[in-house]
């Protein structure tokens, strides 16, 4: 497996593109919103620009009436780093959040009205992150709906045709059938303010800096 890690990170790119999806909704999951934010102020300070990243949020805790801080989403006890801050550019948001979209931001099946913002660009040599939230098997979208893995991974195939893209690492917070801990509990409001995988993920990218050849690998 090491080496094939190797060879996925000396195969040449020239662009990189992210797409950010939380699918949660409700105040006691919080903590979904604030992992995303995390990781789009992550890989943003790291050299993806907004118009290489799809950001997709269904609730906007900012705004939420049990937030005490209002327009504002913390991922850490301290409150010092508002991850909601001025600079976020929310592509998909609220009901636009859902399966259909989903799969259609992943295989390039979108209207010709859509606008750039809300489209992967990415080509035969692009980087793709896509990070979410989900269970074992599927991704639940608005307490209200799903997509399996296996719709999944028939979008994965689909980029694959179109695009060339030979090869995925899969990274999961746990192994099948072992529990995914949430991290950070805040008494005064209720709730995790992020998962502890997402945590320690963004503790290892906060030491890296965007010359950096440090892969995913190392992770």
């Amino acid at each position: 497996f090491q080496d094939q890690a190797e060879q996925f990170f000396r195969s040449g790119h020239t662009n990189n593109w992210a797409v950010l999806v939380c699918t949660s909704r409700f105040w006691f999951n919080y903590r979904h919103v604030a992992n995303t934010l995390s990781v789009y102020r992550s890989v943003k300070r790291l050299g993806i620009p907004d118009s290489h990243i799809v950001l997709m949020l269904a609730d906007d805790m900012a705004c939420n009436p049990r937030n005490p801080k209002p327009a504002t989403v913390f991922s850490h006890k301290n409150m010092e780093l508002n991850v909601y801050g001025d600079d976020v550019e929310v592509d998909y948001r609220s009901y636009e959040v859902t399966v259909e979209n989903f799969l259609r931001v992943l295989t390039g099946r979108i209207p010709p009205s859509t606008p750039r913002s809300k489209r992967l660009l990415s080509d035969d040599r692009s980087n793709i992150l896509i990070y979410s939230h989900g269970g074992n098997g599927f991704l639940k979208f608005q307490d209200s709906e799903e997509i399996t893995n296996v719709e999944l991974a028939d979008a994965f195939e689909q980029m694959w045709q179109k695009r060339s893209s030979p090869n995925i690492m899969a990274l999961a917070s746990s192994q099948v059938g072992e529990d995914s801990l949430s991290h950070q509990p805040d008494l005064g409001i209720g709730v995790h303010l992020m998962d502890r995988y997402t945590f320690y993920v963004l503790e290892f990218l906060e030491e890296i800096h965007p010359a950096s050849q440090t892969n995913m690998n190392d992770l």
